[in-house]
Formats: structure tokens, C-alpha cells, sequence
């Protein structure tokens, strides 16, 4: 059986990987507050169990981008899809703070590979000039599973309580490898793949010379080189935000505006919805300026600028006088990071052959992830001790450091545009 324009239903696969990885993390957040209850767990402690997810989740994205780079997008992600789905469920047996925080490490554990690996089937499956596009809709699938989940969760919170949804997602998830074992391939050996679609694949790329092909660099090459030192220390310090706002929004709301669950699931799935709309536009205006003759290099990055300019809205919400105008500036900010995110992933897939793409991914979500660890152990304490008001106050500063991190180490091909090809 042959499927036309595989390559996007693929993606949407990738979409709803995406959206699970999400969507099951972020089930904690909106049960927190009765979990907490329940085991009688500080912010500090809570803290403790989110940081063991980023314990694992910092060392397997690095080995994460190996791994898919080793066994392959199929076998590598499909499988971290069902360790984590069943790690997910294992949460519903939990019976005190300390198995809390082990099923959080096994959650990490099994994510961590999940965007290395999107972010190498995209290189595999999309020429430079849908490459954008597709990676927007590919990550973006974590917006649907931010918005997805308070209010799934809520609701089967409120209907069977705290437990069924982690046993919930572990099933989605396991449906989900299922379809991907059966469908996903490189293309030179899908047997669904049209000849069409092949030779499309096959064609020059229009955007500027695509990466040589090579064998995958060993990680200590990597490190060396001045361009992944940028993209890692720009994703050290802008990871912390996107973490303190997964983890920690709903205890914000519910700590410091007094919101219940219910109310918490009716609110939070707002910010997310704006990052799904934005990780589609983010990657479809780049692409357009490619294909206007823009280098891709000075597409991503102007695209990243406007944005990180645009996150400082986040140190706005310090001064929030009501939960609405919190959730409006959280939006403003995760808007920004989908056109922010979108184009960061697509500039690696531009600078690197597809034999790298799973090991910068994996080192620079390490860098990232070590930089949320830090914060997300420091948030707790600040919490318990003096309130939220200050982690607002630096989330707004973060991103433009980020910004002039790429653009200082990360300097090949300029802003220019590239110059158009003799008719």
C-alpha cells in the first residue's frame, strides 16, 4: 500500500509524539496541589520530584540523540515512546514522595529521546525548504498536549480522581507506538512511500547547499565546535523558563491566587494553545524568507530575535493584579517561544547532516535540561521562603540573553540574505 505525501503523515505522528511527551508531564502539575495534600509534601519536596524527572531527562537527552542516531528513528524513538508511556502509568500506584519522584526519573528517562528523535526524522524526511514547517507542526504537538492536559486531567480528576489520569496517558501512549512501528521508515526503505514522494525527496534543495552528508561526529567533536557552544549556552539559559512554567504555574495559581484544580484546567490550557498557533506560524514565516532567498541561517535567527524581544513580557506578570492578566502575559511568552523554539530545532537541522542532528539535539537538551534542573531545585526553595515574585522578574531577561548567545557564537552565513541565483 502506497501513502501519498507520507512524509506529512509522518509528521503528524511526530505531532502527536510531541503532544504526549507533554501531555504526560504536565498531569503532575495539574494534580499537585491534591497529591501534595495527600502525602503531605512542601514546595520544596515537590521540587525535589520534579527534578529527579530532570535528573534523567538532562543525561537521556544526550544519550537520547545517540541512541536515535545509533538504532535508528524507528527503534529509538518508538521505544523511549513506550518506556515513558509505561513509567507514566507506573505514577498511578505511587504511595509516597519518594516513589513519586522515582516515577518522575523513569519518566525522564524514556522522554528524553523524544526530540532528538523528531528532529532526525524531520531531517530525514524534509527537504531544507519544508523543513521549518515541519518541525513547527512536529514540536508543536507539545502545545496540544499543554493544552490537552489541565483540563483532561481536571476532568478525570474530578471524575475517578488523581490516579486514572497517569493510567490514562500510559495507554495513549502505547497505542502510539503501536501505529509507529507499523508506518515509520526511512524513506529509501518505506515500503509506503510513492515514487513521487521519493523523487521529491531526491530533488536539489532550493534554499542554499544542503549539509554534506558525513558520519556522526563523536560527541567530544561536537563540544569542541564554537556553534554547539552557542546553541547549548543559549538553551541553558532559556530551558529554565519553559520549566517553571510546566511545573510550576498551577502551584503559582493555587498557591498565590487561591485556584482550585477545576479552575486551575479551565485557565492553564490557554498559554499552550497560543504556543501551538505560534509553532506553526513561527516555522512557516522562516521558510517563506528561505524561499525569498534568505539563507536559512539569517531566517531562523531574525525570526529568533523578534521573539526573544518578545518573551520579556514574562517579567510583566510579576506585577499581575489577577490570575487573567497572568495567564494573558504566560501567552504572550509561550506564543514567543513557539516562533523561538521552532526556529532553534530548524537551525540545527540546517547547520548539521542528518547523521549529527540527534547528537546536537541531545547535547544542547542536556546543556538545557541541567540549566531547568538548577532553577526548578531553586524555584522550590524561593517559593516556600519569599513567594514567586522574583522568578517572574528573571524569566523575563532570559530569553534576549539566549538570543545574543546565538548570535554571538553561532555566526556563520551572517544575517544576509543569500543571493538569488542567475535566470
Amino acid at each position: 500500500m502506497k501513502i501519498p505525501r507520507l512524509r506529512w503523515f509522518l509528521c503528524l505522528l511526530l505531532f502527536a509524539a510531541t503532544g504526549l511527551c507533554f501531555l504526560d508531564r504536565q498531569v503532575l502539575s495539574v494534580v499537585a496541589p491534591a497529591i501534595r495534600a495527600e502525602f503531605e509534601m512542601s514546595n520544596t519536596v515537590y521540587g525535589y520530584t520534579t527534578t529527579a524527572f530532570l535528573v534523567s531527562y538532562a543525561v537521556m537527552f544526550l544519550l537520547g540523540g545517540v541512541l536515535v542516531d545509533r538504532m535508528g528513528v524507528r527503534w529509538g524513538l518508538g521505544l523511549s515512546v513506550a518506556f515513558w508511556s509505561l513509567a507514566s502509568a507506573l505514577h498511578g500506584l505511587i504511595v509516597s514522595p519518594l516513589q513519586l519522584g522515582l516515577a518522575r526519573f523513569g519518566l525522564g528517562f524514556g522522554e528524553g529521546a523524544c526530540f532528538p528523535g523528531a528532529a532526525k526524522a524531520v531531517s530525514e524526511w524534509f527537504p531544507p525548504k519544508e523543513r521549518a514547517l515541519a518541525v513547527g507542526i512536529a514540536i508543536g504537538g507539545a502545545s496540544l498536549g499543554g493544552v490537552l492536559a489541565p483540563p483532561l486531567t481536571a476532568w478525570c480528576f474530578a471524575q475517578y480522581g488523581w490516579r486514572a489520569a497517569f493510567f490514562m496517558t500510559g495507554l495513549f501512549g502505547a497505542l502510539w507506538a503501536l501505529l509507529w512501528f507499523v508506518f515509520y521508515h526511512r524513506p529509501d526503505r518505506s515500503p509506503f512511500i510513492t515514487p513521487q514522494e521519493k523523487s521529491h525527496l531526491a530533488g536539489p534543495a532550493e534554499s542554499g547547499p544542503a549539509p554534506p552528508a558525513a558520519a556522526p561526529q563523536s560527541l567530544l567533536r561536537l563540544l569542541a565546535r564554537r556553534d554547539v557552544a552557542g546553541l547549548a549556552l543559549a538553551r541553558f539559559l532559556f530551558d529554565p523558563v519553559f520549566y517553571f512554567y510546566m511545573f510550576w504555574i498551577p502551584q503559582f495559581l493555587h498557591q498565590e491566587r487561591g485556584l482550585s484544580i477545576e479552575s486551575i484546567g479551565a485557565l492553564t490550557w490557554i498559554p499552550f494553545l497560543a504556543l501551538g498557533i505560534s509553532n506553526m506560524i513561527g516555522g512557516y514565516f522562516s521558510d517563506r524568507l528561505v524561499r525569498r532567498g534568505f539563507r536559512p541561517s539569517a531566517a531562523r535567527k531574525g525570526v529568533m530575535v523578534l521573539a526573544a524581544a518578545a518573551t520579556m513580557s514574562s517579567g510583566v506578570a510579576a506585577f499581575s493584579p489577577s490570575p487573567s492578566f497572568a495567564i494573558a502575559m504566560m501567552s504572550i511568552l509561550l506564543f514567543a517561544h513557539g516562533f523561538w523554539i521552532t526556529n532553534y530545532v530548524a537551525l540545527i537541522g540546517d547547520r548539521f547532516a542528518p547523521a549529527q542532528v540527534g547528537r546536537v539535539m541531545g547535547i544542547t537538551g542536556m546543556v538545557g535540561t541541567v540549566g531547568g534542573m538548577f532553577a526548578n531545585t531553586g524555584i522550590g526553595f524561593i517559593a516556600d521562603h519569599f513567594g514567586f515574585f522574583s522568578v517572574w522578574l528573571i524569566s523575563g531577561i532570559l530569553y534576549p540573553l539566549a538570543a545574543a548567545a546565538v548570535l554571538l557564537l553561532v555566526r556563520e552565513n551572517g544575517l544576509r540574505p543569500a543571493p538569488r541565483p542567475d535566470r
